[in-house]
């Protein structure tokens, strides 16, 4: 009888979440699809205009001026709905959606070097909050939901419904991944890319990696050092955009003075460099990485790039340019290490994200999905071994500490990435 009565509570469950994470993926799927064609359409205005960079400093103050305005909350972005998951203190907006997807989309428009993950999972986040409080769900299961939002936006916004889906729930801990939402979370990220790619006809640009080198000793070494270095980058990018953050509030107590200042360094920048390659997605830089040339600096160009604008209160995601700073760095590792590449730049493709979201199985995942199976022993080893040196950073200050990454140094229950750079005090828990 209770075989029974489990089976029934089993089936109940899996379609119960089946039809909501399926609901989710539509939302984030469909405003995925909408954010990715006006992207491309933005872009292509500011390439064929190139004096719209000029107005990057009006663009800046004119969205921060909405969101301090009209935001809120929604200030927080990311940060917003990982917190909602961890202490469910307050609902996300569903404002947050029309003014991150409107915030990027100026960004872009004007020249700012930002990504696309972040308006994404912002935008799922905030449609499945506002579907939870239409169907009255309970708080546990409200949890459940923003993890598909999350899940639901990654998955459609690049492509990778695996990678979406553990992406979901390996953001929020360091070290944890909570595998109640697994079912809802893989439905959310699966129907959003389908809903994207399918209903909407979006397409996802894919990389030729080219040759996988046979598995060695020595490749293997050399794999660990430029991961080694791949975590480092991402530590790097990390902290600058942080303390970019921060030089900027300490300078500008105005944050639409903060973004128009900020819009007008990225300009004198463009000039001083005398080049644009840094601006946008980075797109170019990184299909360069695979098929052509690129400058042995360039990785570092996009990453102050993007610091800059990031740190200056800028909308839009860290993650496609943290794709081309990887891939750049890779591609220029590869004759100082004497490997493919193509090779190469795929593997920091993967690995200078994950060492900035510390999700070392989603982006081993997403390295299957982009480039193949093929080298999948060297993409799992990238992505621990750029997790591991990246350190106690990372991009989402309010992702928490669920287990150390080196016994060195322990952390309370409920430290986030934020608290864990404060001052260390005695019979605090750290060491």
């Amino acid at each position: 009888m209770l075989e029974k009565w489990w089976f029934a509570a089993a089936w109940g469950t899996l379609l119960k979440w089946i039809v909501l994470g399926s609901g989710v993926g539509v939302l984030a799927g469909t405003a995925s699809a909408f954010f990715l064609k006006s992207l491309d359409y933005v872009t292509g205005v500011r390439v064929a205009n190139p004096w719209l960079l000029f107005l990057l400093p009006l663009g800046g103050a004119l969205v921060s001026y909405l969101y301090s305005r009209y935001g809120g909350s929604s200030a927080k972005g990311n940060n917003l709905i990982l917190e909602q998951i961890q202490t469910d203190s307050e609902t996300v907006p569903l404002r947050m959606a029309p003014l991150v997807l409107f915030g990027t989309l100026v960004t872009h428009l004007f020249g700012g070097s930002a990504g696309r993950e972040g308006t994404a999972v912002q935008m799922g986040g905030s449609l499945a909050d506002w579907l939870g409080r239409m169907l009255r769900v309970k708080p546990v299961d409200r949890r459940i939901l923003l993890i598909c939002g999350i899940s639901g936006g990654f998955g459609s916004i690049f492509g990778t419904p695996l990678a979406g889906t553990v992406f979901g729930l390996e953001v929020l801990a360091i070290g944890l991944i909570s595998h109640e939402a697994l079912i809802p979370a893989f439905a959310a990220s699966f129907v959003g890319n389908l809903t994207a790619t399918s209903l909407w006809g979006v397409t996802h640009l894919h990389y030729p990696i080219g040759d996988i080198p046979p598995l060695s000793l020595m490749v293997v070494l050399k794999v660990v050092l430029a991961s080694v270095l791949f975590g480092l980058a991402s530590t790097l990018f990390s902290e600058l955009t942080h303390a970019l953050k921060k030089g900027y509030t300490r300078l500008f107590h105005n944050p639409v003075l903060k973004s128009a200042a900020g819009g007008v360094v990225i300009i004198i920048l463009v000039y001083v460099l005398g080049t644009r390659d840094y601006l946008g997605l980075g797109l170019p830089l990184i299909e360069a990485s695979f098929t052509g040339d690129v400058p042995p600096f360039a990785f570092l160009g996009k990453l102050v790039f993007t610091s800059l604008t990031l740190g200056a209160g800028f909308q839009g995601g860290e993650v496609t340019p943290l794709f081309a700073i990887g891939a750049t760095l890779g591609h220029a590792l590869a004759g100082w290490l004497h490997l493919y590449g193509p090779f190469l730049a795929g593997l920091g493709f993967i690995a200078v994200f994950c060492g900035a979201a510390n999700t070392p199985i989603a982006c081993f995942l997403m390295g299957i999905e982009l480039f193949g199976g093929d080298g999948a022993v060297y993409f799992f080893i990238a992505c621990l071994v750029s997790y591991l040196f990246s350190g106690h950073t990372g991009i989402y200050t309010s992702q928490q500490i669920g287990i150390s990454k080196s016994r060195l140094r322990s952390f309370p229950q409920g430290t986030t990435l934020a608290k864990a750079k404060l001052p260390k005090r005695k019979g605090d828990g750290t060491l």
